[in-house]
């Protein structure tokens, strides 16, 4: 697996501080693929002092010269959509045609939507007698996760370069080679040296470095509210501004008269892509008690489909694998009932979980209030609509959902009452314009279309 050596900073590929590595290990066979340069906190430096040299020229760039950019930047990752999915398969794990169609598909949408968003954006406008401007931020230090690699990335780098922002981003450490991919797209689309830089490295050395530079202007975060929770204070220390995307622990509410065996099909399905290490995923799949019975056998029929090692591709690391297991070891001791599945690795070789269902889980469990971010669907039973909407806001997350009924207006009318940031109505599908972010301890902030501009945005009036 091809891999730089190099961290890229001010427009090339430099030698790194410090000579400390990172192996990247591909999940499926335990194999190390690659090394990549552990960045220290004077790489960090070097490359907030590009990014933060390049940001005055890049900020006065008019708005069609930077669409022109990201246009390119689109273009250029769709030219390299094949090495990207086999990369993202490789270190991530994902199953190949996952890669292809997801991982490397969508974030070409994402990046080519922010081309169209600045080319048409309103910087400006007129309220009374000032004139109100929309400003770029300055530098922004992205921190992205493992799980979506090549979509997080895009989601954060895009806006900010949409909005006249400079970016130094600090990739997962599991997955480096996504990251450098990426690096090599925005130089063949002729950013200028500077705006885009990447640091690879440990989360508790550059990423912490990162987040803490004087230098960074906002701190964009996706990953676990643990570690969110922790830049949150950092920036807050320093009055610097975060956008946060957080952990999950979304409801899928099948209400009275829905098609139940679309709303578990799919709500099986949404669980199990990407091995359940999504943090919208519908984790808790709420059933009225009349159809509790039948649901629960919709859903070890269902999951029989999620082959492990064809559908159901490994979790990133062994510690992941291991804190999964102990999640479905920890619902079997509160009482929960097996249905598919279990705690014993299915393989010998690589870190994967078998997919897994547990039914008579109650809203007090582990397993139904702390995400788990592996295969794992737990089915809980409610009497009426008020106890499901009980159920459904009763965790600290509020990040996605979905509703399921007979008609879309009941539907949104229960969705309206959910706490939560985004909800799926009957299988609606997937929306890379509309805001995604979360309420409570999933995070502050939005990211896609333009709420997801507007996060790397500050306000000037202009009285006359």
């Amino acid at each position: 697996m091809r891999a730089h050596d190099e961290m890229y900073i001010d427009g090339a590929w430099r030698p790194a501080a410090g000579r400390d590595t990172i192996a990247v290990v591909n999940p499926a066979d335990e194999r190390v693929i690659a090394r990549v340069p552990a960045g220290t906190a004077e790489d960090v430096d070097a490359a907030v002092r590009a990014a933060r040299a390049a940001f005055p020229a890049w900020a006065a760039t008019p708005p069609a010269e930077r669409a022109a950019r990201l246009t390119a930047l689109a273009d250029a990752l769709a030219a390299r959509k094949d090495t990207l999915a086999e990369t993202i398969t490789a270190e991530l794990g994902s199953p190949l045609p996952l890669s292809q169609m997801v991982h490397a598909g969508v974030p070409v949408l994402v990046a080519a939507s922010y081309a169209e968003l600045a080319a048409r954006y309103a910087f400006e406008e007129r309220i009374g007698n000032s004139t109100v401007l929309l400003e770029p931020v300055g530098v922004v230090g992205a921190i992205t996760p493992w799980n979506y690699p090549l979509h997080q990335i895009v989601a954060k780098v895009a806006p900010a370069l949409a909005a006249g922002c400079t970016v130094v981003l600090k990739p997962a450490e599991d997955t480096p080679l996504t990251a450098q991919l990426f690096a090599e797209a925005t130089e063949a689309a002729g950013l200028p040296p500077g705006v885009f830089n990447l640091v690879t490295g440990l989360g508790p050395v550059a990423g912490q470095a990162l987040a803490e530079h004087e230098g960074v202007d906002l701190v964009s975060f996706t990953g676990s509210t643990a570690v969110g929770k922790r830049i949150g204070a950092i920036a807050g220390a320093a009055v610097k501004r975060v956008a946060l995307e957080l952990g999950g622990k979304s409801a899928n509410v099948i209400l009275p008269g829905a098609d139940l065996a679309k709303a578990v099909n799919v709500g099986i399905a949404n669980v199990m892509t990407n091995s359940g290490q999504t943090c919208s995923a519908w984790t808790r799949m709420l059933v009225d008690a009349e159809r509790y019975d039948e649901a629960v056998e919709l859903a070890a029929n269902a999951v029989t489909k999620y082959v492990v090692g064809v559908r159901v591709g490994p979790l990133v690391n062994a510690a992941q694998q291991a804190r999964v297991r102990g999640y479905i070891a920890r619902g079997v001791e509160e009482g929960a009932r097996l249905i598919a599945g279990g705690p014993d690795a299915p393989l010998e070789t690589g870190f994967y979980v078998s997919p897994t269902v547990f039914a008579d889980v109650t809203p007090d469990m582990t397993i139904a209030q702390e995400e788990i971010f592996g295969p794992v669907v737990s089915i809980l039973r409610y009497e009426d609509v008020d106890d499901a909407l009980r159920i459904a806001n009763d965790t600290v997350y509020g990040l996605a959902g979905a509703v399921w009924a007979a008609d879309d207006e009941e539907a949104v009318a229960f969705a309206r009452r959910m706490d939560t940031g985004q909800v799926d109505i009957n299988g609606g599908r997937f929306n890379p314009l509309a805001p995604f972010g979360g309420y409570k301890q999933s995070g502050v902030g939005r990211e896609l279309g333009p709420h997801g501009l507007a996060e790397y945005l500050q306000t000037k009036s202009l009285q006359f």
